[in-house]
């Protein structure tokens, strides 16, 4: 086959979708606008290797099994018994131990089912109490990063819940390196299947020989493809990046119930990203409807404030940033992941990236669509050649 498979955008979507293409032999060339591959599992370099945000792999999905069989995520990094047990809940402006009752109660129900077509602040009111619904939304803005994770679709929320803080055993993962080294694995593995990469590639216009999957933001998908509905429901959070002298007071991880906010200390499971001596953090704190980005950071900031003590005496390193639909697609009531955009376009014109019909949060609909995407460009390759593709399912 001379025609090769193309691939737009070299982030995680678009490295998975080239891998999974060129391990059945087919062709594919890869286009990234940018100097270097990754897209938002790229880091700063050492000796602070801070994210575009929270970073961490949950190992009870397809798309997990599919990176670990290629070792993209060989290396886990895991906090000491201490470190973990140094959890936190804001909630009425206080730091406790444990969450409150009526949050206790929810965590506890993991065989409910909730419906799609209602907002969770609604049906969490019903079946508890406001306070409860608005804490268990809050908590889990860690993962959508919207200030009203409650207006989402009451199913959406709790499946997330559930998954994050209920009442199982933690699917969550942590690569030593973090999203970079998964990210550089990926790359080493592209090129050596033969995948041809070109960066600072722009593409304008869609090739006119052989099957596209477009991996890229939807924003940029809709301006190549000349798509006017490919819009898409996200968060919208600010980010502090926060290095600091170690200090036994400070916590591992802390869940803001009161604004939604998160804090997490990513050198507790991976002493590599931080210099020794030190701890690396990074919080976040989801942007009000008509609420600057300066009111946000400072928001922020007085979270960092609570959970990590003198922390302005003890900082080595600091960084602010903002993410704006860098979540994954929410579903608002109504609707599911499979009322997102398609990922067969027609015309052998496949979309890959977080905010499409595949399952998943986050990262996790990058690659899920993304496999499924490169079956399908693949299968109208070959048409006609009497050979199947051979790509494992999403």
């Amino acid at each position: 086959m001379n025609t090769p498979i193309t691939v737009v955008g070299g982030g995680l979507a678009g490295l998975t979708a080239a891998i999974a293409v060129a391990e059945t032999g087919v062709p594919v060339r890869l286009h990234e606008a940018h100097q270097t591959l990754g897209g938002r599992g790229r880091a700063t370099p050492p000796p602070h290797v801070a994210h575009e945000g929270a970073h961490v792999f949950y190992a009870d999905g397809p798309h997990y099994t599919w990176l670990k069989k290629r070792g993209f995520v060989a290396g886990l990094g895991w906090p000491g018994i201490t470190d973990a047990m140094k959890v936190g809940f804001r909630a009425d402006d206080r730091i406790r131990h444990v969450p409150p009752l009526g949050m206790l109660r929810a965590q506890s129900r993991k065989w409910l089912q909730a419906p799609v077509d209602v907002d969770f602040h609604s049906w969490a009111t019903d079946r508890w109490d406001e306070r409860t619904a608005t804490q268990v939304a809050n908590a889990i803005s860690v993962v959508t990063y919207d200030a009203n994770t409650g207006r989402l679709s009451a199913a959406f929320v709790w499946d997330l819940f559930q998954r994050a803080l209920g009442a199982n055993i933690p699917g969550v993962r942590w690569i030593r390196g973090g999203w970079q080294q998964v990210i550089d694995r990926m790359i080493t593995r592209a090129t050596e299947l033969g995948v041809v990469v070109e960066t600072g590639s722009r593409v304008d216009a869609l090739p006119t020989d052989g099957p596209v999957i477009v991996a890229t933001e939807l924003d940029s998908a809709r301006r190549l493809l000349g798509d006017e509905t490919l819009h898409g429901t996200g968060g919208f959070t600010a980010l502090l990046d926060l290095g600091v002298t170690k200090d036994r007071r400070d916590r591992f991880v802390c869940f803001d119930l009161d604004e939604g906010g998160f804090h997490e200390c990513y050198s507790a499971q991976d002493d590599t990203i931080a210099p020794k001596g030190e701890s690396l953090y990074q919080l976040q704190m989801p942007v009000r409807d008509n609420e600057s980005r300066d009111e946000a950071h400072r928001r922020l900031e007085r979270f960092a404030d609570a959970t990590v003590p003198d922390r302005r005496s003890r900082t080595t390193f600091h960084r602010t940033s903002t993410a704006k639909g860098r979540t994954g697609a929410l579903d608002l009531p109504g609707t599911t992941w499979r009322d997102r955009h398609a990922i067969d376009r027609g015309n052998g014109v496949y979309l890959a990236g977080d905010m499409v019909a595949a399952p998943g949060m986050r990262g996790e609909i990058s690659i899920n669509s993304a496999l499924t995407a490169a079956a399908s460009a693949v299968a109208v390759a070959r048409r006609g050649s009497g050979v199947r593709p051979s790509i494992e399912p999403a």
